[in-house]
């Protein structure tokens, strides 16, 4: 049945207990440590979060604060070069920063025998770093921060619209006025005294809060957090920035044509306010109403009736200092933006006159308490939760005012912040459309003074350090040695029990009371497997039209029975099985599992919705045509597998096979390949056996097994050569490299000792080749190499995005580090191989999703209930001779696909003179060009 406002089902419900336990205290240097203990899972999160972010910089000065992001991962006076990543994972554990507008942010979570070595390692980069920042490490990092830049900017679709919209919502000097990554130039100009000084500004006790959540002893951790911050110095006085929020006095429309686009984009911004006002609460609701959903007025106008676009998108963003209202439309391929522009302007009128409802207001409401469980399922959610509100509200347990804030929104609070920030106000607004498509942007706009990087020669620069050693500043602890560690917490796999339903489908559960929630999936065997070569990309669609309403109930209908349930049910296709996974509070599990059976057993087969459906896949695949690391995926799939696997044809389909897919495709498909004979149900969370089961008894008395046939196709024969296949994306600011070739199933004995071989090549940031060619030569933002497969052999996969004029050396890397790896590791590398491997057990079954995870590939490959078990006998026993002698079987750079996605004009030509077999080039669907025909 239906939910309806007013339900017990939804809302918060009075019961729920969203706080969250902590003592706060307050070093005399003037850290804010806070402390929440949390014995679920024998690990600990340690999150520092400063209160400095790219808003404390300057005009000309900025992307420090991101900048030192990366210093602060290099060396610290006590904590040798590149040592913090390792060290990290050799006691199991995880690590990484983040840097907004308004802060910056740094975690580990580890077993819990390694508290005092993240505290150490924490304290030495506050306390004990000024020292370290040379000439050769800042210049390095430099590098490393312009490739990402280069990689999440400049070589993306829409990349630089931030960065055209700030420059514009914000007056010059404003602290939102540019970029978290900073101005190319900026970062390019600036010294190691510059960044010294804003260090020694932000980087201090004084300006962070501390948090440590998990299982540890308390009075053992005041002690540990004493000895390692305690003598910490404080830093320059930090004065709090109070709100500046902009007015935008005239509407300001921009364009650009963008390299990588393949459909015209609009965006627009209208200022708003900073967070945590009452005006910002109504703003979020306000976003949500207008483009979220078939109900809102954005999608009823851009997308049933004037078919513009497949998907709308609004958003209220509120910050520490401003906010901003945005709207985004990515139109259909050849869409005029003005039309899109009228449209917006209609959807807006249209609320206007219609208004925010009560259902609207509950519908919204109903998704915060599974939202806010979600949020804390983790002792790291819980840490940067912790300091979040305690760095930006001025208290800790600020999630309980946050909740009755949300709760006290009403529908006149929404009409009140339409009509003082959107209706009538001036705004900024961008046109970005592809290159050579002017006339698509809107009317009357000004060309955004938009800087594109050009593409030089690579020439290296060699920066030598004025001192040789690093001066050590003085503590009263003896801080070169790292803690030692008691014995790491032993492997607990949690219990899980199984069941076969009458009607054959395999039923896995696991017991997880620490959060009232449930994630569930059931997994149907097949996917794009099942799908003809002919008709590519019916299973794709099968999972788009199934969530477009039921046989009782219209599409609007059933997005409303999922939401008021505060419940979420997705569906999506993989290349091997069709997923229905969904997340929802315990209390309605039940009732969101009668929508599940609703949704499978009775679909609505919408002819209107499968229109929309098929034009949105369609502009989806001519999108991704442009994206470079889109391009290379399928590229590579055809190249490895060939033209007479399934594998080499994108999952979505191609443009022509899916304008050709019809809706008796569909129903054929569903009618032929739906079965529970080749389904498994997974279920985790505070929820028992039969509880879960009880919820299935519809779908097993419903639901009729048949026989269904998943077809093998031929994986083609292992290559005997080197190839280097060049695909050509003009312009491209970096090169996507995948090197490699068919390699093993996932059931191959072999399978997991060749990932655990793999790990020092590839397997982490602390792998061979991310240590050459991001940190030794600042080529990319990463490296990794890896081991795909499942029941069909996947492949080993070296990849990376680098800077252009480095493509040449980068691919040689590559082929020199796998080469040199087969010649065996140091014991030293395997001792860090097995405990970095072993010990991260320890984190690898804290949330529900983990859990749900874990058992979903236990059921895909029928792994005996003591199979992680199994895996850590593998690693224990591993020797350097084994480790050797899986080098020499599954590596061999001689024989792999070098495929390289980038700017042939500057690129290509130098491979026809490094060594490969054959030198190709090839286009976007992975055909071979005649060279004769390409411009060199």
């Amino acid at each position: 049945m239906t939910s309806c406002a007013g339900d017990k089902d939804v809302a918060i419900a009075e019961e729920a207990d969203l706080s969250i336990d902590y003592e706060k205290y307050e070093l005399e240097n003037g850290l804010d440590v806070i402390l929440h203990k949390d014995s679920s899972d024998p690990i600990v999160s340690l999150a520092i979060q400063y209160g400095v972010g790219s808003n404390r910089e300057k005009t000309g000065r900025t992307g420090f604060a991101h900048l030192f992001e990366h210093m602060l991962f290099q060396e610290s006076e006590n904590v040798p070069q590149d040592q913090f990543f390792k060290l990290v994972q050799d006691a199991g554990g995880t690590l990484n920063g983040g840097t907004w507008k308004d802060g910056t942010v740094y975690y580990e979570v580890v077993p819990n025998n390694a508290l005092e070595t993240v505290l150490w390692l924490e304290s030495d980069r506050m306390g004990f770093l000024i020292n370290t920042v040379t000439e050769s490490a800042f210049y390095n990092q430099q590098e490393v921060v312009q490739n990402e830049k280069r990689q999440r900017v400049d070589n993306n679709p829409y990349g630089h619209t931030s960065w055209v919209l700030d420059k514009n919502v914000y007056p010059e000097g404003h602290p939102y006025n540019w970029q978290v990554i900073g101005e190319l130039e900026d970062l390019q100009n600036a010294t190691v005294e510059d960044v010294k000084e804003f260090y020694d500004k932000f980087y201090g006790p004084n300006n962070a809060t501390l948090v440590l959540a998990g299982d540890f002893d308390t009075a053992e951790a005041k002690k540990l957090v004493e000895k390692y911050f305690g003598e910490i110095k404080r830093r320059q006085e930090v004065t709090p920035l109070e709100p500046q929020p902009v007015t935008i006095s005239e509407t300001k429309k921009l364009y650009h044509e963008d390299n990588f686009a393949q459909a015209p984009q609009l965006h627009r911004v209208y200022a708003t306010v900073e967070q945590y006002t009452d005006d910002a609460y109504a703003l979020d609701f306000l976003s949500e109403i207008l483009s979220s959903g078939k109900k809102a007025p954005l999608y009823k106008v851009l997308v049933k009736e004037k078919d513009l676009t497949s998907r709308t998108l609004a958003y209220n963003n509120s910050q520490e200092l401003a906010g901003e209202f945005h709207i985004i439309i990515t139109a259909n391929s050849g869409v005029d933006l003005d039309q899109v522009e009228a449209g917006v302007d209609e959807a807006i009128a249209k609320f206007e006159a219609e208004g925010a409802t009560d259902r609207d207001i509950e519908r919204i409401k109903a998704g915060l308490e599974t939202q806010f469980y979600n949020g804390i399922s983790s002792v790291n959610g819980k840490a940067f939760q912790l300091a979040n509100y305690n760095v930006f509200a001025g208290e800790p347990n600020f999630i309980e005012k946050d909740i009755e804030n949300i709760k006290a929104v009403t529908k006149e609070d929404v009409m009140r912040v339409f009509n003082t920030y959107i209706k009538n106000k001036p705004f900024v607004q961008t046109s970005f459309v592809p290159k050579g498509e002017l006339d698509l942007i809107v009317e009357n706009s000004t060309r955004a003074a938009v800087v594109e990087e050009e593409i030089k020669e690579n020439v290296e620069k060699k920066v030598e350090d004025a001192v040789a050693t690093v001066a050590k500043t003085p503590s009263k602890i003896d801080r070169s040695v790292a803690p030692t560690t008691r014995k790491a917490p032993a492997l607990k796999v949690p219990s899980a029990w199984e069941a076969t339903l009458s009607n054959d489908m395999k039923v896995y559960g696991i017991s997880q009371d620490e959060i009232p929630t449930v994630n569930f999936s059931l997994v149907m065997d097949g996917g794009h497997l099942l799908d003809n070569m002919e008709k590519n990309g019916v299973a794709n669609l099968m999972t788009d039209i199934m969530m477009e309403g039921t046989a009782t109930k219209t599409p609007e209908e059933l997005e409303e029975a999922i939401e008021l349930l505060g419940a979420s049910i997705n569906m999506y296709t993989t290349r091997e099985s069709i997923v229905i996974q969904g997340n929802t509070l315990t209390r309605n599990f039940d009732k969101t599992m009668d929508l599940v059976e609703e949704i499978l057993l009775e679909p609505r087969w919408d002819e209107e919705e499968l229109g929309r459906i098929k034009t949105a896949t369609i502009n989806g695949i001519k999108r991704s045509a442009a994206n470079p690391n889109t391009v290379a995926r399928n590229v590579y799939n055809k190249v490895l597998y060939g033209d007479d696997h399934i594998f080499s044809y994108p999952t979505s389909g191609t443009e022509a096979s899916v304008s050709a897919i019809t809706m008796q495709d569909l129903k054929d498909f569903y009618a032929t390949n739906f079965s529970p004979s080749i389904s498994r149900f997974h279920v985790v969370g505070k929820i028992d056996k039969d509880t879960a089961l009880s919820a299935l008894t519809d779908l097993e008395d419903k639901w009729k097994a048949k026989d269904v046939t998943i077809p093998e196709f031929p994986v083609k024969e292992q290559r005997d050569k080197s190839s280097l296949l060049f695909v050509d994306i003009p312009n491209a600011k970096q090169s996507v490299i995948n090197i490699g070739y068919i390699g093993l199933p996932r059931t191959s004995e072999d399978f997991y000792p060749a990932e655990v071989m793999n790990y020092k090549l590839g397997g982490s940031f602390s792998g061979a080749v991310n240590m050459v060619l991001r940190e030794e030569k600042g080529y990319t933002y990463g490296a990794r190499t890896r081991f795909s497969g499942s029941k069909i052999p996947g492949t080993f996969t070296a990849s990376s995005s680098v800077r252009t004029n480095t493509t040449g050396e980068s691919v040689q890397i590559f082929k020199d580090e796998i080469n040199k790896y087969k010649e065996g590791i140091s014991e030293e590398d395997l001792a860090f191989t097995k405990n970095a491997l072993i010990k991260s057990n320890a984190r690898r079954f804290e949330t529900q999703s983990a859990l749900l995870g874990m058992l979903q590939e236990r059921s895909a490959y029928d792994l005996d209930s003591n199979y992680i078990e199994k895996e850590e006998d593998v690693i224990r026993n591993m020797t350097l001779e084994q480790h050797k002698t899986l080098a020499n079987k599954y590596l061999d750079e001689d024989k792999m696909a070098y495929l390289v996605v980038g700017d042939a004009a500057t690129q290509f030509s130098q491979f026809k003179d490094m060594g490969f077999d054959e030198v190709k080039m090839l286009d976007k669907d992975g055909n071979e060009i005649d060279l004769k025909d390409v411009k060199q």
